[in-house]
């Protein structure tokens, strides 16, 4: 019996195949880059995962810092979270700087516009209500003195 063939790394592979070294050469940062873009975009990892067809666990596992995409599925993340696939994969730099939590406000803001329109103006009238209650009980501020 014949021992099975040996990578040029010196590991064992299945079934005689040699590993595609493609798919064995980690993407720098892919993971945490594609979280940070997922979270400035303000989408839970279901949500992404909704966007591009795959489950929460798979988002979850492209996010850790071994893992990388396949073509297909890095086309999907890029048009669900509306950046290039050079954004994603660090070869651009990414031109959104929203923070997560102005995002997460943006998202939920997006979600009264399917309210129906009375809804809508009820809610714009709480918003503006406690708006101008803060501006009134804020105190006034006062100019910075010069220290000498």
């Amino acid at each position: 019996m014949t021992a099975p063939p040996l990578h040029p790394l010196g590991f064992v592979t299945p079934q005689g195949a040699l590993p595609d070294p493609m798919k064995s050469k980690p993407l720098d940062g892919f993971g945490p880059r594609l979280a940070a873009i997922r979270q400035r975009r303000g989408l839970t990892q279901t949500e992404l995962g909704a966007a591009a067809d795959v489950s929460q666990r798979m988002v979850a596992y492209y996010e850790s810092e071994s893992a990388q995409p396949p073509g297909a599925l890095l086309v999907a993340f890029a048009r669900a979270l509306h950046v290039s696939a050079d954004e994603l994969l660090g070869l651009a730099p990414t031109h959104d700087t929203t923070s997560p939590k102005t995002a997460r406000l943006l998202k939920r803001l997006r979600r009264i516009e399917e309210l129906p329109p009375a809804d809508q103006r009820a809610v714009l009238k709480l918003v503006d209500a406690m708006l101008d209650t803060r501006r009134r009980v804020a105190p006034p501020s006062r100019p910075k003195r010069k220290v000498s």
